[in-house]
């Protein structure tokens, strides 16, 4: 539960970046370098919304893990980067 709650709080913060960054793009004040951040963090943020549509059916304890595990075999990553196991060096 612990790290559901450290994973949420690391998504949130880079989703706050994501967004100042857009802001600053759009005013012309963000480099190119802080735009592929931004870039991934909006696909790491779809990623998220796509399990939470999967996370309102009946079956979502079996469904999830199986299409993380699905992703995984057919070599895509569904899951945020604030989720992914490789990542837990990051969160600490």
């Amino acid at each position: 539960m612990i790290e559901l709650k450290l994973a949420l709080s690391q998504e949130k913060q880079e989703t706050k970046e994501m967004l100042d960054i857009y802001k600053r793009y759009s005013s012309g004040k963000a480099h190119k370098a802080e735009l592929k951040v931004a870039n991934k963090q909006f696909v790491d943020l779809l990623k998220g919304l796509g399990l939470g549509v999967f996370a309102l059916l009946p079956f979502a304890p079996i469904t999830i893990p199986l299409i993380v595990k699905l992703g995984q075999w057919v070599g895509v990553d569904v899951l945020p980067s604030s989720f992914s196991p490789g990542n837990k060096a990051a969160r600490k």
